[in-house]
């Protein structure tokens, strides 16, 4: 009997991380879908004959838990966990913000991959970073979260060089304007006005489905082929200042 691959998605409950969860069923894994909402994650595992796991990534004995959930091998771990918080200026910022928002981003990276990666090198599997266009340039109002994804991107490129000579493959998917149901209504903190100004006039912003997509083809590539990083875009979306809008 063939043995199904398997994989983690860390933020599995919502957005990114649940369409990532749905692809990758598709496309023949066992799917561990992680997240803090435990009714989320049990449906969604329900759905795709996955398994659901609460699992909160800035909690070490949680990430534990989910590790020996798994077991002693993993074939994709996709760290897509994040949040972003606000939109003041570096003067005005909170700091219990950037320190939530470093917890999550960072160390929730940093937790998951280290207690899974064993599991991996057993599998010779393949771990997937869920950064940001904001980790490659700027924008007033978004340090914080900035800082955390440039931060990713740094974990990712080094741990690429600490890996290369085990049989691990690391990637960065880095998506830029993105509309889900969520991200910016937990950024604004449920006020759905300045959640929808960040998409006014963006035709075809992406969506989660679209990332989703990436990060199944860059974990099926061949053994040998790493995608080292991957930038996605709408169209629309020039740069990370130039996004073409139309209004009336």
């Amino acid at each position: 009997m063939e043995i199904r691959r398997s994989a983690v998605v860390t933020g599995a409950s919502s957005g990114i991380g649940e369409a990532t969860a749905r692809v990758l069923a598709q496309l023949g894994f066992h799917v561990y879908c992680a997240a803090r909402r435990e009714d989320r994650v049990a449906a969604l595992a329900t759905e795709i004959d996955g398994t659901g796991v609460a699992c909160d990534v800035t909690d070490e004995s949680s990430i534990e838990r989910l590790a020996t959930e798994v077991g002693g091998t993993l074939d994709v771990l996709v760290n897509n966990a994040g949040v972003a918080y606000g939109d003041a200026a570096v003067a005005d910022a909170l700091p219990h913000d950037w320190r939530a928002m470093y917890e999550v981003n960072v160390i929730g990276t940093l937790q998951a991959t280290r207690a899974l990666l064993p599991a991996l090198v057993s599998a010779a599997g393949t771990i997937v970073n869920v950064g940001s266009t904001l980790g490659r340039a700027v924008q007033e109002g978004g340090a914080g979260y900035a800082a955390t994804k440039h931060a990713v991107r740094a974990v990712t490129q080094t741990l690429r060089l600490e890996l290369v000579d085990r049989p691990v493959r690391v990637c960065e998917i880095a998506p830029g304007m993105v509309r889900t149901a969520e991200f910016a209504l937990v950024r604004f903190r449920g006020d759905r006005e300045r959640a929808g100004a960040t998409y006014a006039g963006v035709a075809d912003p992406l969506v989660a489905e679209d990332i989703a997509d990436a990060i199944g083809w860059v974990a099926t590539r061949p053994p040998h082929v790493n995608v080292d990083e991957l930038v996605i875009r709408p169209r629309a979306q020039a740069a990370q200042h130039k996004v073409h809008r139309v209004w009336g």
